[in-house]
């Protein structure tokens, strides 16, 4: 089973990621993640990714469909991944399309984590004083929640139409989501 959990930087895509990880035995798929592995090789990847984050610019979809080839192509998660922030552009989200069906796969379930800025704020600035995460300057994520918005809306319409994808109250507590998309998958 494939799944995409999306919404803004800090919605919790990634904490439910990881329990359906644990769930269904399947591999996160954390762009968040993927970056911050290229920045802490100092890669020249990685060089321009601070630079785009730093500028709260989101990374180009041509680093990140290249990463996320590599991880379609594997064999040994096909049909077993769980999209956590990706796509997050139109381009991203064809470009996905296009990976799944060159490797006879398709996404199951879209779930989106609507979130407003205010709370994402008071999960960030918490967030911070736990995991000291260098992403997490509250200036930067202002800019990557507004910027993430802006962009994600021709993603939400490209699934929306679909019967698969399901909008939930993303500041609801993490058992009350991680519940409801379990009715979901009925799991």
């Amino acid at each position: 089973m494939n799944v995409i959990l999306f919404g803004p930087p800090g919605a919790g895509k990634g904490t439910q990621a990881k329990f359906l990880v644990n769930q269904l035995n399947n591999f996160q798929i954390s762009t968040g993640d993927m970056l911050r592995d290229e920045i802490q090789k100092n890669s020249e990847i990685g060089k321009k990714i601070v630079e785009d984050m730093s500028e709260g610019r989101f990374v180009s979809d041509e680093i990140v469909n290249s990463l996320i080839e590599n991880v379609v192509f594997d064999s040994k998660k096909k049909n077993k991944l769980i999209f956590d922030g990706y796509p997050r552009s139109l381009t991203q989200a064809k470009n996905l399309e296009k990976l799944l069906d060159k490797t006879n796969q398709k996404i199951d379930f879209v779930f989106f984590l609507n979130v407003n800025k205010e709370t994402i704020i008071k999960r960030i600035e918490q967030r911070k004083s736990i995991e000291n995460r260098s992403d997490d300057d509250l200036n930067t994520i202002v800019k990557r929640y507004d910027k993430y918005m802006e962009t994600t809306k021709p993603v939400l319409d490209f699934y929306s139409k679909n019967s698969n994808f399901y909008e939930l109250d993303g500041s609801s507590k993490i058992e009350e989501i991680t519940a409801k998309i379990n009715s979901f998958l009925n799991v």
